[in-house]
């Protein structure tokens, strides 16, 4: 005979009741609806990213400089100066309570163009508009940092992790709540009820890797928010969700999964994010969303503003004002780099031209985040699919955008 327990259930059974009643109750939990937040206090910030800035002195524009631009990625260089002052005299007019740049801070990671580009966020600083930074993959100990003249160029000095935050101190890193020691990752408080999470996996050991340390020490920091009764928004260079499957190795961070798990669990606004040069908007499959800002110097040279009011957080870009002749300059300038791009990989094929201009516009719409705006020709498609050639991949991986506008989003801010 099996002996009883004194209630007299079989203690297999009674194991069994207990688990189950357990289960219940995480069932319950997970069930659950997440509490109510108080409304949100209203906070309007500006987002830009890959500002890719080169400080005068060290280019005079000449042959060897406009081939490298001209065959590189339609970023408007060229006017860079000129953009970037605009911008910086736009976020000054509209006084937001923060301006964010999520990295690739400067072209090619020399010392003189982030000595020149703090002084002009200096200028935001002085009109009393906190502003917080995060280095990106050209920021830091660039091996391609250099001065162009002429038909060449020559080697100048880059800057060091420590370096970068000494000179970045006044923009996030001198403010900062916590800093994380094996990154220049760090928290900034926003607003009374609004903390930020900077997350830099550019300054580590293991350039584009979220390490263990860095994880551990955004966990301690969104558990430190959420005991404080902090909402959170979070932002990296690198980017936490795939956008596009073109754009994942080398774009993703590594140990993205644990990132996206931990800003999940603890209820952060939303992410942000760059590095792709791409405006567009996506969400992980429980609906946390990723913006990713496109290039401030690809046109439409265009930046995001945040406003969190009551219980709604909205975002939309906003172009930066500069002449009709530098705004001009930049779309075509970004839809030739395309094109030429299309001419190459096309050769002397038979109708190549309209092929060309074809990806080219497609190109132009995908990268300002306004896919609908565009229509597919489905005859010029069809005979890209035909070459089956990474470009012909491409623009089949964006017809799913068709349609889409990525420059806006309504979001909910009751609940974590």
């Amino acid at each position: 005979m099996v002996k009883k327990d004194r209630s007299g259930l079989r203690p297999h059974i009674l194991f069994t009741l207990g688990a189950l009643a357990l289960a219940g109750v995480l069932l319950w939990r997970l069930r659950a609806p997440a509490p109510e937040l108080p409304p949100q206090e209203t906070v309007e910030l500006v987002i830009a990213s890959d500002l890719h800035y080169i400080a005068p002195a060290l280019t005079d524009h000449g042959v060897y400089f406009q081939g490298l631009i001209e065959n590189a990625d339609g970023k408007a260089v060229e006017y860079c100066e000129e953009i970037t002052d605009a911008f910086v005299a736009q976020v000054i007019a509209r006084k937001p309570d923060g301006l964010i740049l999520s990295g690739d801070l400067t072209f090619n990671g020399a010392k003189q163009s982030h000595e020149a580009l703090t002084q002009k966020l200096q200028q935001v600083c002085d009109a009393g508009i906190p502003v917080f930074v995060l280095p990106g993959n050209h920021d830091i100990d660039n091996s391609m940092a250099a001065s162009f003249q002429g038909d060449g160029y020559t080697r100048v000095e880059s800057v060091t992790s420590g370096e970068f935050s000494a000179l970045y101190q006044p923009f996030g890193y001198g403010s900062a709540l916590s800093r994380d020691s094996h990154s220049l990752s760090y928290t900034a408080q926003l607003s009374p009820e609004l903390r930020l999470l900077m997350i830099d996996v550019n300054a580590t050991e293991l350039p584009g890797q979220l390490t263990k340390g860095t994880l551990d020490w955004v966990e301690e920091q969104l558990e430190a928010a959420g005991q404080e009764g902090m909402r959170v928004l979070s932002v990296s260079h690198q980017n936490l969700l795939q956008h596009n499957p073109g754009f994942a190795a080398g774009f993703i961070m590594g140990g993205n999964g644990r990132l996206l798990e931990l800003l999940e669990r603890y209820g952060a606004l939303c992410h942000f994010s760059g590095h792709m040069h791409l405006q567009h908007i996506t969400h992980s499959e429980n609906g946390l969303y990723e913006i990713a800002s496109g290039s401030l110097l690809v046109s439409p040279l265009q930046y995001g503003v945040l406003r969190l009011e009551g219980t709604t957080g909205q975002y939309r870009t906003a172009q930066v004002e500069v002449s009709a002749d530098i705004g001009a300059y930049a779309k075509d300038f970004f839809w030739d780099t395309a094109c030429r791009q299309a001419r190459r990989t096309l050769g002397e094929l038979p109708g190549a031209d309209g092929m060309a201009a074809c990806f080219a516009d497609l190109n132009a719409a995908y990268f300002s985040g306004r896919m609908d705006t565009v229509e597919y020709d489905t005859d010029q498609l069809e005979l890209w699919k035909e070459q089956n050639t990474f470009l012909s991949l491409y623009l089949q991986s964006i017809s799913g955008d068709v349609g889409k506008d990525h420059t806006s989003l309504t979001f909910d801010l009751s609940r974590k």
